[in-house]
């Protein structure tokens, strides 16, 4: 893959590619014990940087919809993004590089047993705000109530501390959370599988939007997603399959 002058110029209007990492997704990125990041997220920018040539420039949030706000306004070139319609208003998705699971965690005293009983009007469900679990449960759950924490992170944190019945989000961080808590067990099987792609503003154009796509997928087809997932240490997410 070589990028046309058109293609540079618009990843890189300031001169370098500003990549936005959401480190509220322990699957996609996280910080090390020096305090630096790492991740999938992270090795597929800079990546993407040495393709293009250009210097590589983090812009770090903590939750999903700070991300989409981020490069949704240009200030970041690209990003990573769980595909959602609500989402694509003004961002130009690739196709989805990895797989994740959404799943419901609830205390282990709980009546709920099956992901068909939470959504009842008596339930109170805890998402991150802004996550792609928030804007699914949104669109999905009738009659439940939906409380928003301030992260997903924090989620089960707000869950415990609102006392509500349901926490909803990353399989890994709900399994973190209860090996951390205790207490808490998550409900079998998933809600949602989550599909994890890239994405650039749609404004910088139809060219650029498709370079991407084909860099997520010759990243899937030389084993490059993979062997991050790897690397990171990464279980239960999957390579999304080649368009």
């Amino acid at each position: 893959m070589t990028p046309s002058s058109s293609v540079l110029a618009a990843f890189t209007p300031s001169g370098e590619l500003r990549a936005c990492i959401n480190l509220g997704n322990p699957i996609l990125a996280c910080r090390d014990s020096e305090g630096g990041v790492r991740g999938v997220s992270v090795d597929l920018a800079g990546e993407f940087a040495r393709l293009l040539g250009a210097e590589l420039e983090l812009v770090l949030v903590d939750a999903a919809g700070k991300s989409v706000d981020v490069v949704a306004s240009e200030q970041a070139d690209i990003g990573f993004f769980a595909i959602d319609p609500v989402r694509g208003a003004n961002i130009a998705f690739s196709a989805a590089y990895v797989l994740i699971e959404g799943c419901y965690l609830v205390k282990e005293a709980s009546p709920i047993r099956a992901n068909e009983e939470v959504d009842r009007a008596a339930h109170r469900v805890v998402v991150g705000k802004g996550s792609a679990y928030d804007l699914f449960l949104t669109r999905s759950l009738k009659h439940a109530q939906i409380l928003r924490a301030p992260t997903s992170p924090t989620v089960v944190d707000i869950f415990l501390e609102q006392r509500a019945d349901v926490a909803a989000g990353v399989k890994q961080q709900l399994e973190a959370d209860v090996r951390r808590i205790g207490g808490l067990r998550l409900l079998d099987g998933r809600f949602m599988v989550i599909q994890q792609a890239m994405g650039t503003p749609k404004s910088r154009g139809s060219e650029a939007a498709a370079f991407l796509a084909q860099f997520v997928e010759h990243m899937k087809a030389s084993g490059f997603v993979a062997a991050a997932l790897r690397r990171h240490g990464i279980q239960g997410a999957s390579i999304a399959p080649a368009i």
